[in-house]
């Protein structure tokens, strides 16, 4: 099948923070005709989109109802008659495309149709995370591999879950996504693999932007912490035996009023790019 000179552009936005956003992503922003974006993309990021570009929520939300096959079959519509129609289409996704965003779902449903794709790295929430809060994933000596799951791992087999532990045991790290919901289900079947209770766990909250938050506590209590303390989502997990934060991420005096929960300062200020 020949490829049609229209691009798709399936660009990753990063955790949030538009300073974070990769140059060549803001490059197709400001020349885009139309940003198929997802819901998780804050609006001081949509505010780098060309003025002129038609802006198209097609993000979905937790527990809104919508069929996700059925609202991915809609996505993909939308990029192939953009491109069709001859407009520079950018589909941009929060974190990065191929970091459990659908992003290589996407890619083939062009392809299919004989669409060149084109696709931008982003910074993934779990990287982000870590980097920003001073949480190692990897370290010389202790810490050689990195697990990257979601809160589906509630329902994963014995086996699976035998799997995920030995890898905890062995002292890789694992970074959790979507798994707010689930993590007290997730945690107790650690547990029951042979993972301490007091093993760290770091949650961050809306990471990289304005009221992000941090709360860390030990695997077997965690779930009940993020209750008390109303984490909020979008969060992201990292649990491992080295996994904690190194210096001071943020103030003493600030952890202290926040009673383990850190919460750091709005900024709502527009990059200058």
């Amino acid at each position: 099948m020949t490829l049609i000179k229209e691009t798709v552009t399936i660009a990753g936005a990063g955790p949030g923070d538009p300073e974070l956003l990769t140059v060549k992503a803001w490059k197709r922003l400001r020349e885009a005709d139309v940003v198929l974006h997802d819901a998780l993309v804050p609006p001081l990021l949509l505010d780098l989109v060309n003025a002129n570009a038609e802006l198209v929520n097609v993000g979905k939300r937790c527990e809104d109802g919508q069929d996700q096959e059925i609202r991915q079959e809609h996505i993909n519509s939308l990029m192939i008659q953009a491109a069709r129609s001859g407009c520079r289409c950018v589909r941009l996704k929060a974190g990065d495309p191929f970091i459990f965003g659908r992003g290589v779902e996407e890619v083939r449903a062009l392809v299919d149709e004989g669409i060149e794709v084109e696709v931008i790295p982003g910074i993934t929430a779990g990287i982000a995370a870590a980097d920003l809060l001073h949480i190692p994933l990897t370290e010389r000596n202790s810490m050689h591999s990195v697990v990257f799951c979601t809160g589906h791992m509630a329902k994963y087999s014995e086996a699976q879950f035998r799997t995920v532990a030995a890898q905890l045991l062995e002292g890789s790290s694992m970074v959790l996504y979507m798994g707010l919901s689930c993590l007290e289900t997730v945690a107790a079947r650690l547990i029951a693999q042979g993972v301490s209770p007091e093993m760290p766990v770091c949650a961050a909250s809306r990471v990289s932007q304005p009221r992000q938050q941090l709360l860390s506590g030990p695997l077997a209590a965690i779930g009940s912490m993020t209750r008390e303390n109303q984490l909020a989502m979008p969060a992201v997990f990292i649990i491992g035996e080295h996994c904690l934060p190194v210096g001071h991420a943020v103030s003493p005096e600030v952890s202290a009023r926040s009673n383990g929960t850190v919460y750091y300062p709005d900024s709502t200020e527009k990059p200058d790019l």
